[in-house]
């Protein structure tokens, strides 16, 4: 018989790992850095690749890559866990498909802080569905956040361009795929769970191609560098994780986490680009790991 063991880094239970919260939300921080640095890879693949081929060779890829690792997992999927796979496929391929439109008229900087929306529409979705409200740190960091956000997008004449848009109705879209995968997770295998969602996106993404473009492969190395940046850091790590760390952490946690993403991005983007925030941004940033590290906060700490 399998027994329990307990140690300072994670569980043991019937011979499953079982991660700690903490740990957990240290997974999706580093995925949050992975996926910062998305967006300056996808303005350099969006150069000369058109939005659906792009999603087609991030996520196809990724699968390629992960499917032969985790090749036993996916040997023993049921119905239910193909079905979520395609679901969480699905609302990926309209995320990352809406994004990038947003991302050919804005900057790299821009669209991470608008996608960084996110944090808001997690809870409030969480209320629509099940009644459930936020505790007061999450509705105190989930504040912060949003006044960080505004202050990092929102120019002086409170002006913004309706095309970037697009990014906030991504960030929508992810708030439900953060929901779904924080529900899925718990009734199925994560990690199979994160490799069959890289796949059906793909297909998605190669589906629509066909239909609207003219798919084809990265033409030189500066293509090739930006879909396999991508397809290994970004989505073949990142995508495949989440759904392994969203199981141990709440949605709430972890749309909080995920809004540090536009300030890797606006790190990435004035390395890399040379887009320079304004001094408000900054202070908008400072605003956005504020609200990061109250909502962290739990009742045992508050009593």
């Amino acid at each position: 018989m399998f027994s329990y063991v307990k140690t300072s880094r994670y569980h043991i239970y019937k011979g499953v790992i079982i991660i700690s919260q903490g740990k957990a939300d240290l997974i999706i921080a580093l995925i949050t850095i992975a996926w910062g640095s998305s967006y300056l890879f996808m303005k350099m693949g969006l150069d000369s690749i058109d939005v659906f081929n792009l999603v087609a060779l991030r996520f196809g890829i990724a699968f390629l890559l992960t499917a032969p690792i985790f090749y036993k997992k996916l040997c023993n999927i049921d119905k239910k866990t193909l079905l979520y796979g395609g679901i969480l496929g699905a609302a990926l391929f309209c995320v990352l498909s809406t994004l990038m439109f947003g991302l050919k008229t804005t900057s790299a900087s821009s669209a991470g802080f608008l996608a960084g929306t996110t944090v808001i529409f997690v809870p409030f979705l969480q209320i629509i569905i099940n009644g459930k409200r936020p505790t007061l740190p999450i509705t105190a960091g989930v504040l912060l956040t949003v006044v960080g956000i505004a202050l990092l997008t929102i120019d002086s004449t409170f002006q913004l361009d309706t095309k970037s848009l697009f990014c906030v109705l991504a960030a929508f879209i992810y708030a439900g795929q953060i929901l779904l995968t924080s529900h899925f997770s718990k009734m199925v295998d994560p990690l199979a769970l994160g490799v069959l969602q890289l796949g059906f996106a793909g297909i998605f993404g190669l589906l629509f191609s066909f239909i609207f473009e003219q798919p084809r492969l990265p033409g030189n190395s500066v293509e090739w560098f930006a879909v396999l940046s991508l397809s290994v850091v970004c989505s073949a790590f990142g995508f495949v994780l989440q759904p392994v760390a969203q199981k141990y952490t709440t949605p709430e946690r972890t749309g909080i986490l995920f809004s540090l993403e536009p300030v890797f991005s606006a790190i990435f983007g004035f390395v890399f680009l040379h887009e320079v925030l304004k001094i408000q941004g900054y202070l908008g940033a400072i605003l956005v790991f504020s609200g990061v590290i109250i909502s962290g906060i739990n009742k045992k700490t508050m009593s």
